[in-house]
């Protein structure tokens, strides 16, 4: 997220998360694939969170503007993170969406939003 509403959101997002028990591993991981908004630590899993949000429902919710290509940049994206990050390898990992939608943001957390 690139604008400053993106950037306030994924604060907001980081420090949900930790308040439901993640730890922060990285924040803004970015490479020639794309970039993660969180890497996150649940218990033994690593969780590459994608963070979107919305002011207005009028062109789609939050959820909804996670396509199908976002989806495989950030597949991309979080296996060249593991090359770089070869003690994080071998642990169970799972794609988390963060949604904020309208003002003020109602947060909705989709664990497993999507494969690997």
């Amino acid at each position: 997220m690139a604008n400053a509403y993106g950037k306030e959101a994924e604060q907001i997002a980081c420090v949900w998360l930790k308040r439901q028990g993640l730890l922060e591993v990285t924040r803004n991981f970015s490479c020639r694939f794309g970039e993660i908004d969180l890497v996150m630590q649940d218990a033994d899993s690593l969780v590459f969170v994608e963070v979107r949000a919305r002011s207005s429902a009028a062109f789609g919710g939050a959820a909804a503007s996670v396509t199908t290509q976002k989806q495989q940049k950030i597949r991309r994206t979080a296996a060249f993170y593991l090359t770089k990050h070869p003690a994080r390898q071998g642990r169970d990992a799972r794609f988390d969406v963060v949604c904020l939608d309208g003002s003020p943001a109602r947060i909705t957390w989709i664990k497993n939003a999507f494969g690997a």
